[in-house]
């Protein structure tokens, strides 16, 4: 399961208190020798890239660093206590629930963020005529949110072919079938043209008109989209569900103009698919006269094309 959004209630380690004791040594006045109580744990996100999405926290959704210890007499200080560490995948964004407040944004493996602090340590009545309770530690609820980060990302209509291409070109594997939507989550992908020549790629699950609004959860898929360089725009060139090519192309970069104008200005190879099946030679004369653009025709099927679009997607990311 892929799961890319999720809330959680997180909680530092309250303070621990100070002690209130008195040493009674024989004829000498009762001193007192209470000790300071210990810091209370932080909450400290992490961003590892072994952890690939943020199913765990569709289970579970409490996380609480631990009060710190008690002071203790003889000036015994109590011991802080243990951060409560959160891993998360690359790309996280970390939100309040309720505010417009962003917390952090974690791109790169093994960088930290202390989200909220324990509390402070209560003091001992060694150092104060009255021993202190220790400070709570904070608490928040927040919004985790997973963009993928991909050097591309393959976007188009549902059964465009997306998930066909990224089948062929790398090991991922997405499910390909013969109706729209089969592709419900984002599938990445290693590209390897040579031994030094390589790129990660993400297969964008079908957008349709309306997508910017949630239309089809295309606002889910859009924000991935936000991370990659260079975009695939593949177009079903043998319009078999009946669809307009050049229409579907313009309908998808209005969307994106919709969701985030800087959308429409990352760098674009347009691959119009499926030429092996004859109608696609046709229409692609007439889409020509519409996109004044480079196109790149390829068949996922024969392989027609594939390596001159991969090598045109390599040139945009050098640029």
């Amino acid at each position: 399961m892929f799961i890319d959004r999720a809330d959680i209630f997180v909680k530092a380690g309250d303070g621990g208190d100070g002690s209130n004791s008195f040493c009674k040594i024989k004829n000498l006045k009762k001193r007192q020798d209470g000790g300071d109580g210990g810091k209370g744990g932080n909450i400290v996100l992490v961003a590892d890239k072994n952890v690939q999405t943020l199913l765990d926290f569709h289970f579970r959704k409490h996380f609480r660093a631990d009060k710190g210890s008690n002071g203790s007499g003889n000036n015994r200080k109590g011991a802080n206590a243990v951060d409560c560490i959160i891993r998360l995948p690359l790309g996280t964004i970390v939100r309040d629930r309720y505010e417009d407040i962003t917390y952090c944004d974690l791109k790169e493996d093994g960088q930290s963020v202390v989200l909220i602090k324990g509390g402070l340590a209560g003091r001992g009545n060694s150092k104060f005529k009255q021993a202190t309770y220790g400070d709570p530690g904070e608490e928040k609820e927040i919004t985790l949110e997973l963009k993928l980060i991909a050097d591309v990302g393959i976007i188009g209509y549902p059964n465009a072919g997306k998930s066909s291409l990224i089948s062929r070109i790398s090991k991922a594997k997405s499910k390909v079938a013969d109706y729209p939507f089969t592709t419900k989550t984002p599938i990445l992908g290693v590209v390897k043209l040579s031994d030094e020549r390589s790129f990660v790629i993400c297969d964008i699950p079908g957008l349709i008109e309306g997508a910017h609004s949630g239309k089809g959860l295309g606002d889910d898929f859009l924000r991935h989209v936000e991370r990659t360089r260079v975009l695939i725009h593949m177009i079903d060139m043998a319009g078999v569900d009946g669809r307009n090519p050049a229409e579907d192309f313009a309908s998808i970069n209005n969307e994106l103009k919709l969701y985030n104008p800087e959308l429409v200005k990352r760098p674009q190879v347009i691959a119009v698919n499926k030429m092996d099946i004859p109608e696609a030679r046709e229409n692609l004369k007439e889409f020509k006269k519409h996109v004044r653009k480079t196109v790149y025709p390829i068949s996922c099927v024969t392989g027609e094309g594939i390596k001159e679009l991969l090598e045109a997607v390599y040139k945009k990311l050098r640029q």
